[in-house]
């Protein structure tokens, strides 16, 4: 999967979870049994865990993980490359 692609997914993951507003605004606490959503894209899952004080907000797909922030989203983790 390219980053162009889990970018995609992850973006309409987001929507389908309300927004990034709607991510980013409304933290959980970290015991919360809603603390996090899994959201089906296609056929991949991605995973949208709400912000708290100390962590930020982040959707994963495939290894790919994104910061979401007040209104866009940014790359933080890369999936390790395999080795040769």
């Amino acid at each position: 999967m390219t980053q162009e692609e889990a970018t995609a997914i992850a973006w309409e993951a987001i929507e389908q979870a309300g927004g990034t507003r709607s991510i980013y605004r409304n933290p959980r606490q970290a015991f919360s049994a809603h603390s996090r959503r899994m959201i089906d894209v296609g056929e991949h899952k991605v995973e949208i865990r709400y912000g708290e004080i100390s962590t930020p907000a982040v959707a994963t797909v495939n290894g790919w993980v994104f910061e979401i922030h007040d209104e866009d989203i940014e790359l933080l983790i890369r999936p390790p490359k395999p080795r040769n």
